[in-house]
């Protein structure tokens, strides 16, 4: 006989046990039905997933076949605050509704996993013994033909784009054409089971010892399975989270579910750490950073538009015209700090092992510290196996032991490590604005990548797009100087590098500049006003007083952006609007419309910002 256990909640005090409604969100928003060795997911009524498999094999036991579930216990609340020095917003909260699920194989062997239901979406982990060696992950998400979905194919760096495909075939992205049909895909990926309801999946909390993963579908494709990059050990006995943010595409913009699943911090006195913007020379000059007197037009840049670091990119130890020392003190009298660049010594072939020798790391970063140096981007990193997974680890606790901000370049996705090492500023991962220096492929492309990158890539962490260029670099951009202008308050980064050659900024109109020079790269409160990904999106972010927003074009037509702003309460009556003009490099400045409703007019691939006091 078909054993159905089913799980309510949400009408339930801590310690009530299982009853035949079925799991829901504090809010009631979200239901969940266990089915044996299944989940299945629902929001305000409608299917998320019909079938989310649960399974892994490890070294020692199956935990896949023929498993019966035993019990389901442990039923209560889960509520949770806690403050962030980056990401969508300064204070964070979280509901949850929670439940242990026992399972026992045919061999006797034990395992359980442990179900959260919150008011934005799932996350489940898995609970084995103490040290088990995972041989192969079975959790699979059903995604039937037919569903939209925006998902790239899993690629060495994560840089690439989210094409809306409607089936589980291999698709083309900007990076060429189609690449092997092996089924590989990358986190996160974005559903839209039903018209209005989306549900985006990833992981979270990758602790030491554990591999990073991606979904495969290579074995039929409608069933996407969690795939590990390597053998991946639970010293502890705990999985990674497998995670879906759930709800409508406000949800899945404004979601912090990735932290709130987290470790806390564990810098003690995380005061010395300051986010802020940054200049960059890499996109106007690459390989300027071997020339000192470029990188000083850099810092003084950096002095200009009071943003207070600049960053030195590959190749500065063997800079021409100055040292590092110079530089460092230059900087200084400038009230400048800087970064600077590092090969991981992973995926690149390099004879010195600078930091990735734990006492060769030691004597850099200390180095790094006595100079004055305020942070490190470290590049090139091999995929995520668990060795790989233990060294961005040891990077951020040394870092952190040295005062140094971290910015991973080459690398993984954000997993929320960022909430327990907040010293992370920004990862890549991204196809962004360093590829107009690389080859043609972003150019046609960019405005609908940049309008699916917030319920995307920068859903899930801070991302180092390297946003807003008005020339161009070796390959032009033909997105509108107001599209550009919109993407550092876009996409949210700790450190928001800025690229573009000084010039293009001194030739600004000074109400530009002025806005420029006081940009938050931290906010208080994130709300999105308007979006459907690839189509537009129009986020408003707020720090302190003000309320920037920032407004993007996906289409290669004309289009006027509407939106309501009664979400964003009092906004006050001091408005700037900065908009498109009558050509695609004209910024027009204006007041910012009147009323609750806003319409903004926008260019084939244009956009526009708003700060409003």
């Amino acid at each position: 006989m078909k054993i159905r256990t089913l799980i309510a909640l949400s009408l339930l005090i801590v310690g009530a046990v299982a009853c035949k409604k079925g799991l829901s969100s504090p809010d009631g928003s979200l239901s969940l039905n266990v089915d044996s060795q299944t989940l299945a997911v629902s929001y305000k009524g409608a299917e998320v997933f019909s079938e989310i498999h649960l399974g892994l094999i490890a070294e020692n036991a199956n935990y896949d076949d023929g498993l019966k579930l035993k019990s389901v216990s442990g039923a209560k609340k889960v509520s949770e605050s806690y403050d962030m020095l980056t990401g969508k917003r300064s204070h964070c909260s979280n509901e949850a509704n929670e439940v242990t699920l026992s399972y026992k194989t045919p061999k006797g062997d034990k395992f359980k996993v442990l179900v959260r239901l919150y008011n934005d979406g799932l996350a489940f982990r898995y609970i084995l013994p103490e040290g088990t060696k995972i041989v192969e992950e079975k959790t699979s998400y059903i995604i039937k033909d037919g569903v939209n979905r925006w998902i790239a194919p899993q690629v060495i760096d994560w840089e690439n784009n989210y094409p809306l495909t409607t089936n589980g075939k291999r698709v083309d992205t900007m990076r060429g054409p189609e690449q092997d049909k092996d089924g590989k895909w990358a986190f996160p990926a974005l559903l839209e089971p039903s018209k209005g309801v989306f549900a985006l999946i990833t992981e979270a909390e990758l602790r030491y010892q554990n591999s990073g993963s991606y979904l495969d579908n290579n074995a039929a494709e409608d069933h996407y399975t969690v795939n590990g990059f390597s053998d991946s050990v639970l010293p502890d006995g705990l999985s990674p989270w497998r995670l879906a943010i759930i709800g409508g595409i406000e949800t899945i913009a404004e979601s912090t579910l990735v932290t709130d699943v987290c470790t806390p911090n564990q810098i003690a006195d995380p005061s010395w750490i300051k986010p802020g913007v940054s200049s960059w020379i890499y996109w106007g000059y690459n390989g300027g950073s071997r020339d000192y007197n470029l990188l000083v037009e850099y810092v003084d840049l950096a002095a200009e538009m009071g943003w207070p670091y600049s960053l030195a990119d590959g190749g500065w130890p063997g800079m021409r015209g100055g040292t590092i020392e110079e530089l460092v003190a230059y900087a200084k009298e400038k009230g400048v700090k800087m970064n600077v660049w590092y090969n991981s010594e992973t995926s690149i072939p390099t004879r010195l092992k600078t930091i990735s020798d734990p006492e060769g790391r030691e004597k850099e970063f200390q180095r790094l510290e006595d100079l004055g140096i305020t942070g490190v981007k470290i590049d090139f990193f091999l995929p995520d196996s668990a060795s790989m997974v233990n060294y961005y680890l040891d990077l951020l606790k040394d870092a952190a032991k040295h005062h140094l901000l971290v910015d991973f370049h080459g690398c993984t996705m954000p997993n929320g490590w960022q909430r327990t090492w907040p010293n992370l500023m920004t990862m890549e991962g991204v196809f962004g604005s360093e590829q107009y220096n690389n080859g043609p492929f972003l150019s046609p492309g960019a405005a609908a990548h940049n309008a699916t990158l917030p319920f995307t890539r920068n859903a899930i962490g801070p991302m180092d797009y390297t946003p807003g260029t008005f020339s161009d670099s070796r390959f032009a951009h033909i997105t509108t100087n107001a599209h550009e202008l919109a993407l550092p308050v876009l996409f949210e980064s700790g450190l928001q590098h800025m690229p573009d050659i000084p010039s293009s900024y001194y030739e600004l109109a000074d109400e530009i500049k002025a806005t420029l020079k006081t940009l938050p790269s931290v906010w208080d409160e994130t709300v999105l006003l308007d979006g459907y990904p690839g189509v537009k999106a129009v986020l408003a972010r707020r720090s302190g007083s003000k309320w920037y927003i920032a407004g993007v074009n996906g289409l290669d037509t004309p289009a006027t952006l509407q939106f309501s702003l009664d979400r964003l309460g009092d906004t006050g009556s001091k408005s700037i609007l900065f908009c498109d003009g009558d050509e695609d490099r004209e910024i027009k400045i204006a007041a910012f419309p009147q009323g609750k409703t806003v319409s903004v007019p926008c260019r084939a691939r244009g956009g526009f910002l708003a700060v409003i006091e």
